[in-house]
C-alpha cells in the first residue's frame, strides 16, 4: 500500500493566509502585514512609494486629465511641428512664422512642442497674428522650457501622452524641417491615419528639397518591397507652398 503524506507533514499547520488589497488577492508569503490605510497615513515610512509604478500611473492620469481640461475648448487646431535647432534668422524659421500667422488668420488655434526653434517660430507667428498659441512641452534633460510666445503652455512628463494630445486636439499636421523628434511626430500621425484610428486628418511637409528624399526613399524601397501601399504615401502632402498646406488644413475642417 502506497504510503500516505499526512497534512501535518506536507504543509504548515493552519490554513494560509490571504489578504484582499483592491482588486488583488494575495496569499502565503506575499501578504502584506500593514493595510493600505496604515501606509498612506504613516509618515514615517520609506519614500521610495512614489517612484513606484501605480504611482506612475496616477501620474499619468493626472497628464491626461490636465490636458483634456485645458485644451478641451480649444476649437480648431492644427499643429506644426519642426527642428528646436532651427535659428531665428534662418529661412526655416521664417517659413515657421508665417505658417502661424496663416493659420491664426484662418481662425486655427496652432500647437507646438512649445519649445525654441521652428516650434517658437509658428507660435510667434500665431501670437502676433491675434491668434491663440499653444505649447505642450515635455521633460527633458535639454531643449526645454517653453518659449515666450505661448499663449497657452502644458508641460508633460510623458511623452505618449503629450502625443494624444496633438492628435486629439489637431484637425491636422503642418511638418516643417526637423530631426528625430519631428519625425516621430510624423509617423505616428501617418501610422494613425493608415491604421484608421483618426480620420480626414492632412499632413502637409513644407520643403521639397528637405523632405523630398524621404518620400523618394518611401516610394522606391518601401513602396517597392510591399511594406506600404501607395495610397499610404497620399496621405501626406509635399510642398514648398505655405498657402498650399493652410489649404489642405481649411478643406479638412470644412469637409
Amino acid at each position: 500500500m502506497a504510503d500516505h503524506v499526512s497534512s501535518e507533514e506536507g504543509r504548515s499547520a493552519g490554513p494560509t493566509p490571504q489578504r484582499q488589497r483592491g482588486a488583488t488577492r494575495l496569499r502565503g508569503g506575499h501578504v502584506d502585514t500593514s493595510t493600505t490605510d496604515q501606509r498612506l497615513l504613516d509618515s514615517r515610512g520609506p519614500t521610495d512609494w512614489v517612484h513606484t509604478d501605480p504611482w506612475r500611473v496616477l501620474r499619468i492620469q493626472s497628464e491626461f486629465v490636465e490636458g483634456f481640461g485645458t485644451l478641451a475648448g480649444l476649437g480648431s487646431a492644427v499643429a506644426v511641428f519642426g527642428s528646436a535647432r532651427t535659428p531665428a534668422g534662418h529661412p526655416q524659421y521664417d517659413l515657421g512664422e508665417l505658417v502661424g500667422r496663416r493659420l491664426a488668420e484662418e481662425q486655427f488655434a496652432v500647437i507646438t512642442g512649445g519649445g525654441p526653434g521652428a516650434m517658437e517660430a509658428a507660435n510667434k507667428g500665431a501670437c502676433e497674428a491675434g491668434g491663440t498659441s499653444v505649447g505642450l512641452g515635455i521633460e527633458l534633460p535639454f531643449e526645454q522650457g517653453l518659449n515666450p510666445y505661448v499663449d497657452i503652455g502644458i508641460d508633460f512628463r510623458y511623452f505618449f501622452v503629450r502625443k494624444t494630445m496633438f492628435v486629439k486636439y489637431s484637425q491636422g499636421f503642418i511638418v516643417l524641417p526637423g530631426g528625430f523628434g519631428t519625425l516621430d511626430e510624423l509617423f505616428e500621425a501617418l501610422t494613425l491615419v493608415q491604421t484608421r484610428k483618426v480620420t480626414s486628418f492632412p499632413v502637409a511637409l513644407l520643403g521639397v528639397e528637405y523632405w523630398g528624399g524621404l518620400l523618394e526613399w518611401l516610394r522606391s524601397t518601401m513602396l517597392v518591397d510591399g511594406k506600404i501601399a501607395a495610397k499610404d504615401l497620399a496621405m501626406m502632402t509635399l510642398t514648398d507652398d505655405v498657402e498650399e498646406a493652410v489649404a489642405l488644413m481649411v478643406a479638412s475642417r470644412q469637409s
